[in-house]
């Protein structure tokens, strides 16, 4: 998901979080299932708006929560945390899944070919039209004149007015999403506009369509465009009158000029019109756009791609739009369009827009449709490379780069749970099940000293050594050179907080969970890429939705960190000042507080010196007031119980029973939780 429209309230966004218990400890230890690893973003609108390109359904998955589904367990009580998903849509709280919008991003108009066309045809029509009345009146259309103007003459009491009209048909290219433009230029005053479609109503242009004159089918599809703009009725009617069937039979038309004024009509029809939509497909329309697409036509391209992106909106239609689209857009425009980001045209841009905010948006659906892009041959290719070439080129700022990652943010949402069982087999590496990584593993708490964790790291690095092989396709998803790409987009991305998010929403998918390559990867991260300080630095945004990746990936490596005091050390503080002073505050959102309150947890499960340092930046006021401010709320109570679990974890260590106390604080403030 960067300023521009608001998001679309169709987008979602989701977050996916993982379930997963935190090591048995010596002391009796509350234990908090988290499931907040995963952020999965949906795009409806790959707007630049940061908080709206991702729909917010849970935490955890694609853009919407930090890490996946999450669930806290304490005391018994088992809550649902959200997720987040990337996409091109609104976000919401958490990492939520991004869907990518119909946004207007400015773009160049493009100036139509048919101006002649309608010019004849209408000179024609006048002249039939004053015979038959005997008027006195002449209409004569002028030849094009340097910009396009013709002459109006008519003669009245002796006297000629000569006025330039200017080009009565230009057409303005759609502005990159879904959203339809008028075929009049800006220039067209309204006079110029009513000469333009003499005497022209909905019921004949409709007829047009359906006459053998290509001339004709140009009149009758510019004014259905010029009508449908920003007009429902005009909508409404075209699809009663059978026009949406009409329209489809011309997509494909030999003429290059009809094609453009179908398709361009037909983009405005269905531009936030359900029932629209739906009669496109029903009438055929998604194999024959798919079929005008391998048309190479710049003009013709930009208005197929923008009503595939701007159908894609609808999660209703997203799966099947998918199975019949995906593997044509990936060939036809994703895989040329990656290949140089640098040289492309203005009208490139657009059709790369359309197309991976359509990507976006399609991605957010459900795990078919994810599993279903993944296994697209050249998807996830051409999608790294053109993230790779922006980088290279200074261009981590601009929207195609942000659609990118939104889509593989969101095709990183429940990889682990989603991958076919012979790739999870050889990720999990040969001994998984026969001792090492058993579900009753502390996970992170062991010394790196010990023989058990020796065993680990050893399995992890042959199963590494084979893993990290010419990767190709869904391979680049969990390769681990993905977490350099992601690391460099979060320190090269200054300004779109979404492009961000999206990255940080990716890291924390593919970190999120008990299965062993997330451990490698989150150990890649710490050791490898050492992303700790870029995490650190990050971390002093206020805006929420990227806090909410960042920390639900920060709680993610924290689970998986070797060293605990050592990571101790190094983010308590910036944490403990992240949190808000008492759980009233707005901001940060409960979301953030409670990944916030996982990392703390997971350190000091495990790290005496996370609890001291805790207790030394006064974190212990924060989180008692935290666990005491809850009410009805549902959002306010997981903070309440996820800082009551720290808490009591924090009260195990005796040796610091009277640094507390010296801070004011008593069992009752650890122990207490009337949920």
């Amino acid at each position: 998901g960067g300023g521009g429209r608001g998001p679309d309230l169709d987008t979602m966004s989701m977050r996916s979080l993982q379930l997963r218990s935190l090591p048995p400890q010596v002391a009796a230890v509350n234990n908090w299932r988290d499931d907040s690893e995963g952020s999965l973003v949906s795009d409806r609108d790959a707007t630049v708006n940061r908080h709206s390109m991702y729909s917010t359904v849970t935490d955890g998955g694609f853009y919407g929560a930090g890490g996946g589904a999450a669930v806290r367990q304490v005391g018994g009580s088992v809550s649902t945390m959200r997720r987040s998903l990337s996409g091109t849509l609104s976000r919401a709280a958490g990492g939520e899944m991004i869907v990518a919008q119909e946004e207007l991003p400015p773009q160049q108009s493009y100036k139509g070919p048919a101006y002649r066309t309608i010019s004849r045809i209408n000179q024609r029509r006048t002249q039939t039209s004053s015979a038959m009345a005997g008027g006195g009146g002449m209409y004569q259309a002028g030849s094009m004149m340097g910009g396009g103007g013709g002459v109006y003459q008519s003669s009245s009491g002796g006297q000629m007015l000569v006025n330039s009209i200017p080009r009565a048909m230009s057409v303005k290219s759609l502005h990159s999403v879904g959203r339809g433009m008028d075929v009049f230029d800006g220039e067209m005053d309204m006079m110029g506009m009513n000469e333009g479609f003499t005497n022209l109503t909905m019921p004949t242009a409709i007829s047009y369509l359906s006459q053998p004159d290509p001339e004709m089918q140009v009149l009758g599809s510019a004014f259905i465009q010029h009508e449908c703009y920003h007009n429902n009725d005009a909508k409404n009617q075209v699809r009663l009158m059978k026009g949406i069937p009409a329209l489809v039979k011309l997509f494909n038309s030999e003429n290059q000029e009809v094609q453009r004024y179908t398709t361009g009509a037909m983009r405005n029809i269905i531009y936030e019109n359900m029932d629209n939509k739906t009669g496109l497909i029903e009438a055929g329309g998604v194999p024959q756009l798919i079929q005008a697409l391998k048309e190479p036509d710049d003009e013709l391209r930009k208005n197929v791609t923008g009503i595939l992106w701007n159908l894609s909106s609808k999660d209703s239609l997203k799966e099947k739009l998918a199975r019949d689209t995906l593997a044509d857009l990936t060939e036809h425009i994703l895989i040329p369009l990656s290949l140089d980001s640098v040289t492309q045209s203005a009208s490139e841009t657009e059709i790369f827009l359309n197309t991976t905010g359509c990507l976006r948006n399609l991605s957010s659906v459900n795990s078919r449709t994810r599993q279903q892009m993944r296994e697209t041959t050249g998807l996830v290719d051409a999608l790294v490379e053109y993230i790779q070439n922006s980088l290279e080129n200074g261009k981590a700022e601009e929207k195609g780069m942000e659609n990118a990652v939104c889509v593989l943010r969101n095709l990183s949402y429940q990889l682990y749970g989603e991958l076919p069982p012979s790739t999870m087999a050889r990720l999990e590496g040969p001994s998984r099940g026969q001792g090492a990584g058993g579900k009753g593993d502390a996970i992170g708490c062991f010394t790196p000293q010990s023989k058990k964790a020796k065993e680990r790291q050893n399995q992890d690095l042959s199963t590494f050594t084979e893993v990290i092989k010419d990767p190709q396709g869904q391979q680049l998803l969990w390769h681990p050179q993905v977490v350099g790409l992601y690391n460099r987009v979060l320190q090269r991305c200054e300004i779109n907080t979404t492009t961000r998010e999206a990255g940080a929403g990716a890291l924390q998918n593919i970190t999120a969970g008990e299965k062993r390559w997330a451990s490698v990867l989150s150990k890649v991260a710490l050791e490898q890429e050492r992303m700790l300080p870029v995490v650190l630095d990050l971390l002093r945004t206020n805006n929420d939705p990227e806090l909410r990746s960042l920390t639900g990936f920060m709680k993610n490596l924290s689970r998986h960190a070797k060293n605990k005091n050592d990571m101790a050390t190094k983010v308590v503080n910036n944490l403990i000042s992240k949190l808000p002073t008492d759980g009233h505050q707005k901001t940060p959102s409960s979301d953030v507080v409670v990944n916030i309150c996982g990392v703390l947890n997971n350190l000091v499960t495990c790290s005496i010196v996370a609890a001291r340092d805790i207790t030394f930046f006064d974190g212990l006021q924060k989180l008692v007031a935290i666990k005491n401010s809850f009410d009805s709320n549902p959002d306010k109570q997981k903070a309440a119980k996820a800082a009551s679990t720290v808490l009591s974890n924090m009260f195990q260590y005796k040796k610091l029973h009277s640094d507390y106390k010296q801070k004011g604080f008593t069992k009752h403030d650890f122990t207490d939780s009337s949920f």
